[in-house]
C-alpha cells in the first residue's frame, strides 16, 4: 500500500508521520524506516526506527528516489513500513510523477508486503481522481493528534 500524506503547510503532516512510525514500531512485528532530508527528528523517533537521511545519498529526482527506496527494502526483508518526510523539498514531485511513483511502488508493496507513507505538499482539492484513494489528508494540527 502506498499512502500520500497531504495537507497544507503546518497542518501536522510530519507529526503524523513521526507519531505513526513510533506507534507502528511498538505494535508491529517488522522493522520501520523513516526517510527524511535531514536528521532533525532523530530524538522524536523511537530509537528502533531507522532514520535515513536521503541527502547523504544524493536523492535528487523521482527516479533516484524510487531506486533509493528499493535499495532500503533490499537490505531488510523484515521491513514493514517506510515513512518519508520532506522529500518534496529537494526534488520536483509534480502530480504526474506522483502517479508514476505510486504505480511503481504498488508493485513493490505487493511483492514484498511493505507499506509506504509519503508526505507531499498537496491538498485534496489539488489531487486528481486517480490518486485520491492513495491520499490521507491532514487538515489541521489538531487532526494530527
Amino acid at each position: 500500500m502506498v499512502k500520500f500524506i497531504i495537507g497544507r503547510k503546518g497542518a501536522g503532516k510530519t507529526k503524523w508521520l513521526i507519531d505513526n512510525a513510533n506507534k507502528d514500531m511498538k505494535e508491529g512485528n517488522g522493522n520501520i524506516a523513516f526517510v527524511d532530508v535531514d536528521d532533525d527528528h532523530i530524538f522524536s523517533l523511537d530509537y528502533n526506527v531507522r532514520l535515513i537521511n536521503a541527502m547523504e545519498f544524493n536523492v535528487s529526482n523521482v527516479e533516484s528516489f524510487y531506486g533509493f527506496l528499493c535499495g532500503i527494502l533490499s537490505m531488510d526483508y523484515d521491513l514493514e513500513k517506510i515513512y518519508v518526510d520532506g522529500i518534496y523539498k529537494v526534488m520536483d514531485v509534480n502530480l504526474e510523477k506522483l502517479g508514476k511513483l505510486r504505480d511503481a511502488l504498488d508493485k513493490i508493496c505487493n511483492k514484498y508486503d511493505v507499506e509506504f507513507y509519503i508526505n507531499v505538499h498537496y491538498t485534496m482539492d489539488q489531487i486528481p481522481e486517480n490518486l485520491k484513494e492513495n491520499c490521507f489528508e491532514i487538515e489541521s494540527v489538531e487532526a494530527a493528534y
